[in-house]
């Protein structure tokens, strides 16, 4: 079975290109923020439950933007915790979330 996309006017195609930017922007903005340590991870997290661009921000993403975070650390954390790296943030349960806060929490 083959799946199709749907097809789009010019103007549709316009209005998501514009939406995916809008989010990429947003991102990137979080991103910079917590790198920055304007934000915490608690702070971000929480926040996804009403940012549809942040909540569909991976994990590795997030905490890839912490301050002294890279690829290294962020893998073992997740690994630590039992969260694949490539769950995005939405998909992350209660007790996921209040673990990957704890853990990084003496950190920043």
């Amino acid at each position: 079975m083959r799946l199709t996309l749907p097809h789009l006017s010019a103007e549709q195609r316009k209005e998501a290109l514009a939406m995916a930017t809008a989010a990429r922007k947003r991102r990137a903005e979080i991103g910079a923020q917590l790198k920055n340590r304007e934000m915490t991870l608690a702070e971000v997290i929480a926040l996804s439950e009403t940012d549809s661009a942040i909540a569909k921000m991976r994990v590795m993403s997030l905490l890839r933007a912490l301050p002294r975070v890279g690829p290294q650390r962020a893998h073992q954390a997740l690994d630590d915790l039992g969260i694949i790296p490539t769950r995005r943030v939405q998909g992350l349960g209660c007790v996921q979330r209040e673990s990957l806060v704890q853990y990084f929490q003496n950190l920043v």
